[in-house]
């Protein structure tokens, strides 16, 4: 059919009452579309779900009247006649796990509204364009499925990986390119500018105003979808050239059978990345190497007894988990047991799910073990008297002579949290009753 004779009509979604299979880029009714009471209705309960802060204007998710403004007619209107102005987001600054800093953009609830409104719109009609080595920020799509697909391409004998980091990708995307390639599939030239106003409309830092000439900030709902546009054409590029890739958000890996294959194949997409797209290869970052040695998401790879390639945690990002269970843990933060372990759960239980598809035994027995070693030495200090390690030690089942001896050692805590006595008396049983996640027993389940 021919959408553009289609005709708007409120009421259920047009695009599936017309039977429009493919991209609309003749269309001029997609804001009609957005501006429908039941997708905004729907934008602003996905909304207030997600929660987060609010924006430069104060304005929570929960406020009273905040729905009947959102579906409200003198809103639409101002969208539709494209007389709506987004604030600028609020700049926040949040650590990264790998050092340095991340930017995030925080926009006002009722600009959050409208941008869900819109990505809930165009990301079925996206899903039929975008290319099937794309797994971030997509429905039904995951970093699992990367890192399996990933794995795969190894076990066929790509063991080489071009490794490839965009410089500060979301704050160096260039504007007029991007805008460029939106206009390629939609027509409606409201919409254009509206989301063109999105990506200029500034940010506040310390309440200042400062203009954004390119970049697409982080935190709102648009953001996620317009990267995957821009770099759509780096997956189609990649696909004509017959590469074999997986590209979540801005992390993309090529796969390749030797070093010089993987050294020409960096070569040309650094090229086409910075001359075609207008973006920045990172040249310290990205490395042509062994997908052993190198981190994709998180992950690593190596090989089993029995030759196969298998998918295990990288070392780096379980050295970044271990600092964060030591600062928990450490004896002298004043926290009593109970605390830490409160504050381990949410941690260890994001941590477990994420890398459950770890195929190394050893890693979260490992890692499990030392943490409640750690939790040992914790109560151990919190026992210092002789007489009320006595008195614990007896509690928990040990002999009178047994306790008196053990109240009375000279080992130090980290000695004695890995001593028999105190894995007899603390343990995994007990550690469970007070509320400890294990990382075994996530996996256990997935």
């Amino acid at each position: 059919m021919d959408i553009r004779r289609a005709e708007y009509v409120p009421g259920e979604s047009m695009w599936e009452r017309q039977g429009v299979q493919q991209m609309p880029n003749s269309s001029g009714y997609l804001m009609e579309a957005i501006l429908e009471s039941s997708n905004l209705s729907k934008a602003y309960r996905q909304v207030k779900r997600n929660g987060g802060s609010p924006g430069i204007d104060g304005i929570r998710v929960g406020d009273a009247g905040l729905q009947t403004l959102i579906t409200g007619e003198p809103l639409r209107t101002e969208l539709l006649e494209g007389s709506y102005k987004p604030k600028p987001v609020r700049r926040v600054t949040i650590p990264k796990p790998d050092g340095g800093t991340r930017d995030l953009g925080i926009p006002t609830v009722t600009d959050r509204i409208i941008q869900q409104a819109i990505a809930q719109i165009l990301i079925p009609l996206y899903e039929k364009k975008f290319s099937d080595h794309s797994y971030g920020f997509r429905p039904g799509r995951s970093c699992h499925q990367a890192i399996r697909k990933a794995k795969e391409y190894i076990s066929n004998g790509n063991e080489y990986v071009v490794d490839i980091d965009l410089e500060k990708f979301f704050d160096r995307v260039n504007h007029d390119k991007l805008m460029s390639l939106i206009a390629k599939d939609i027509a409606d030239k409201r919409l254009l500018r509206l989301i063109r106003k999105y990506l200029q409309s500034g940010v506040m830092i310390g309440g200042l105003f400062e203009s954004t000439e390119e970049g697409t900030p982080q935190g709102g709902p648009l953001s996620p979808l317009l990267s995957n546009i821009m770099l759509d054409e780096l997956d189609k590029e990649l696909e004509a050239r017959g590469h074999l890739f997986c590209r979540y958000a801005d992390d993309c890996n090529i796969y390749v059978s030797s070093k010089k294959a993987g050294d020409r194949v960096m070569e040309g997409i650094s090229t086409f990345i910075e001359k075609r797209l207008k973006l920045k290869v990172n040249k310290q970052k990205s490395a042509v190497g062994s997908p052993y040695e190198r981190k994709f998401l998180g992950f690593g790879f190596y090989k089993g007894k029995d030759g196969q390639v298998k998918i295990r945690a990288h070392k780096k990002s379980i050295a970044k988990l271990r600092a964060k269970i030591r600062k928990i843990t450490s004896r002298n933060n004043g926290k009593n047991t109970q605390q830490r372990i409160r504050e381990l759960a949410p941690l260890l239980r994001g941590w477990g799910n994420y890398y459950r598809i770890d195929e190394m035994k050893s890693t979260m027995s490992d890692i499990d073990g030392w943490t409640r070693r750690r939790l040992r030495c914790c109560i151990w200090k919190e026992w210092k008297r002789i007489r009320t390690r006595f008195r614990k030690l007896g509690e928990l089942g040990l002999s009178h002579e047994q306790a008196i001896r053990s109240a009375n050692t000279r080992k130090g805590h980290w000695r004695i949290a890995g001593s028999p006595i105190l894995k007899c008396t603390l343990t995994n049983k007990y550690f469970e009753r007070l509320g400890f996640v294990s990382l075994c027993g996530i996996t256990a389940k997935g």
